[in-house]
C-alpha cells in the first residue's frame, strides 16, 4: 500500500516554509524557502522531504498530497548511494551506513564538527583579509586542508560538467570563487609560517546535484552534495600527521594570521 505525504505552505510574520507530514499527521520536516534550510524529524526521510518539496513547488498549489516509495531497508537510498560511491568508490565496507543515515538531517557546521573525534579541526567564519570577506569553514585534518563553501539550492537543478557548474541551466561562479578562497587561504597560511602545504576547496551543494562523469578525488576543487559530508572526509587518504594538524590549526585560529 502506498504511503502518502502532504505538503503545506506556511507564510506568516515574514517567514515562508513548507511543512511535510505523513498520513498519520506525524511530521516529516520542513523547508525554509528563504534560507534553504532543511529540517527533518527522522533523517531517514530527508530524501522524501526534499522530493516532496520539489514536487510542491513545481505544482504551484495550496496543498499537495503525493505517494512515496516504501521505507528503505538497510541500504541508503539509490540517490544517496550513487552520491557516496561518486566520492568513496564502490566498496561498501568503507561506508558506515547507520552513521551516514543519522547525519543526513544536520546542518553543515554540525557535520564538520563531528569530525573532531577523528582528528579533524574546523575554524568557522575566517576573515580573509581586510575587505570584510569571510570564509565560512576551514577544515584541517588527516586528509588535508580544505576551504568549504555551502550553497543552498534546494528546488534548483544543479549540474557539474567538468569545470562548469550550472544552476537551472545557467553557469555560476562558485568554482571560481572557491579557487580564489583557497589561493588566498594558502597565501595567508604560508605568510604565517606554514610551509609545504596544499589548500583544496570543497563546494557543498544543499539540494540535488547531478555530476556528469567522475570527479578526481585529488582535484583542487570538489563539488559534493551535503549528505555525503562528513563521509567524504573520512574516506580521504591520510596526508597530515596529528601533530602537523594541531600545529596548523593553532596558526589558523590566530586572528593575526588573517589580518595581513
Amino acid at each position: 500500500m502506498e504511503q502518502l505525504l502532504t505538503v503545506r505552505r506556511w507564510r506568516r510574520y515574514g517567514a515562508d516554509r513548507l511543512f511535510v507530514t505523513q498520513e498519520t499527521g506525524a511530521p516529516v520536516g520542513s523547508v525554509d524557502l528563504q534560507s534553504g534550510e532543511v529540517v527533518v524529524d527522522d533523517p531517514i526521510l530527508e530524501d522524501r522531504l526534499r522530493r516532496a518539496a520539489q514536487e510542491y513547488l513545481r505544482a504551484d498549489v495550496a496543498e499537495l498530497v503525493l505517494p512515496v516509495p516504501a521505507t528503505p531497508g538497510d541500504d541508503l537510498g539509490s540517490a544517496d548511494q550513487a552520491a557516496l560511491e561518486a566520492w568513496l568508490g564502490n566498496d561498501r565496507d568503507v561506508v558506515d551506513v547507520d552513521r551516514a543515515r543519522a547525519e543526513r538531517g544536520s546542518p553543515l557546521r554540525a557535520r564538520l564538527e563531528r569530525l573532531a573525534a577523528e582528528g579533524w579541526q574546523v575554524v568557522h567564519d575566517v576573515p580573509l583579509g581586510r575587505q570584510g570577506s569571510l570564509l565560512a569553514h576551514l577544515l584541517l585534518g588527516p586528509g588535508g586542508i580544505f576551504t568549504i563553501a555551502e550553497h543552498r539550492l534546494t528546488g534548483h537543478r544543479v549540474r557539474l560538467d567538468g569545470r562548469v557548474l550550472e544552476v537551472d541551466g545557467q553557469s555560476v561562479r562558485y568554482l571560481r570563487d572557491a579557487r580564489l578562497e583557497a589561493q588566498r587561504t594558502h597565501a595567508l597560511l604560508v605568510a604565517a609560517g606554514c610551509a609545504s602545504i596544499t589548500v583544496r576547496s570543497i563546494v557543498v551543494v544543499q539540494g540535488e546535484l547531478e555530476v556528469l562523469g567522475r570527479q578526481d578525488p585529488l582535484a583542487p576543487i570538489l563539488v559534493v552534495p551535503r549528505h555525503v559530508v562528513p563521509a567524504v572526509f573520512r574516506a580521504m587518504p591520510t596526508t597530515l600527521e596529528p601533530a602537523r594538524v594541531a600545529a596548523l590549526a593553532t596558526v589558523a585560529r590566530q586572528r593575526l594570521t588573517w589580518a595581513r
